[in-house]
């Protein structure tokens, strides 16, 4: 073929070894050839060609059926109960629809290659990287070629099966991915508005602040200069792991610290939320939600050791380094008559990462 001429043309004038480097071979390996070819039963038969096209597409809408019984039973088979017999009958059948749907796929693709795309021996010169303007041209031709010899362009039933098949694929996994996210209900509206359920935590006004895990209420009085406590809400720690503890817990955690007064400038803090030098910030991280937990009582600096933002507590928790986009929000807090922290109300703004859409 004339476009094979030039690419051993362009590939001789890319790669002329020099003179200097030239071996003289007495036994050069000689060229082998291609063996004979050998036709398969279904380039002599019609009848088997016709039984080979069925059998491809079959296995393709097989595959499709798969995919239809894993998004059914992600639905006939509900996890909701907790019993693990359930979710071992969600894992069982769901994963036999996927299995099925990715093994019909792909024993069609294998057997539609072997026994009814063009079945024939070819040599292909190597050549630069960068062919030459014929040679790139003959390329789209092998596409073009490729195209009529698999038949995919004109084999509408494997077509659209192989079609089907790989759009159908899909859905159980969209399926399964939407079941990853929480759901709105008539008993929590907005279970599934991550905004929403950051914006509130267990925080209420009057709620004293308590140790963590301990639940014991906090006194004034009893916090030194330079200390930093974990603090949780005081009725978080009679509330059951069943009841949503840990959950609750992740939203609620506080970071407690106490400065002096006049390390609290007022330009840059709300002294209104603070009592004698004594301020709480949300713990978790505003880049992705890690626990800030490491405070350095010198430079009244927080830590955060997953990714290394740093925050200043006397300057209301502002970003000083790292990936974190806004400051830590800030409990407001005071004393109650008996001298124990409590807090003045819920955090004003969403806790944790600021990846979430704002209001």
């Amino acid at each position: 073929m004339a476009h094979e001429e030039d690419a051993l043309e362009h590939e001789r004038a890319a790669h002329e070894p020099s003179s200097g480097l030239a071996v003289a071979v007495s036994d050069p390996v000689r060229n082998p050839g291609l063996p004979p070819h050998r036709e398969r039963i279904t380039d002599k038969d019609p009848a088997a060609m016709r039984r080979a096209v069925r059998t491809v597409y079959t296995l393709f809408y097989l595959s499709v059926a798969g995919s239809i019984w894993a998004v059914a039973a992600y639905m006939l088979f509900p996890i909701e109960s907790g019993r693990v017999i359930d979710i071992r009958h969600n894992n069982l059948f769901i994963g036999l629809g996927i299995a099925l749907a990715m093994l019909a796929i792909g024993i069609g693709a294998i057997h539609w290659s072997k026994a009814v795309m063009s079945d024939k021996e070819f040599t292909e010169p190597r050549h630069s990287t960068r062919g030459s303007e014929s040679t790139r041209a003959a390329t789209v031709q092998a596409f073009r070629d490729a195209n009529e010899e698999s038949g995919f362009g004109r084999r509408t039933a494997i077509r659209g099966s192989l079609i089907a098949a790989l759009v159908a694929s899909i859905l159980p996994g969209i399926t399964l991915f939407r079941g990853l996210a929480p759901h709105n209900s008539k008993a929590n509206p907005i279970a599934g508005d991550p905004v929403a359920l950051l914006s509130h935590t267990m925080w209420k006004k009057g709620m004293r602040l308590a140790h963590d895990p301990s639940g014991e209420p906090i006194r004034a009085a009893d916090l030194t200069l330079g200390s930093a406590v974990h603090v949780i809400p005081e009725e978080l720690a009679s509330l059951s792991h069943h009841d949503g503890y840990l959950e609750e817990k992740a939203k609620a955690i506080v970071l407690l610290m106490r400065l002096l007064p006049e390390q609290l400038p007022a330009e840059s803090n709300n002294l209104d939320w603070a009592y004698n030098g004594i301020v709480a910030y949300s713990k978790v991280c505003t880049h992705v939600g890690c626990p800030v937990a490491l405070y350095e009582q010198q430079t009244h600096h927080l830590l955060c050791p997953c990714h290394q933002s740093q925050f200043d507590v006397s300057r209301s928790a502002a970003v000083i380094f790292g990936p974190a986009a806004r400051p830590l929000p800030q409990l407001p807090i005071t004393v109650d008559d008996e001298g124990y922290l409590i807090a003045q109300s819920d955090f004003h703004e969403p806790v944790g990462p600021s990846f979430w859409e704002r209001h």
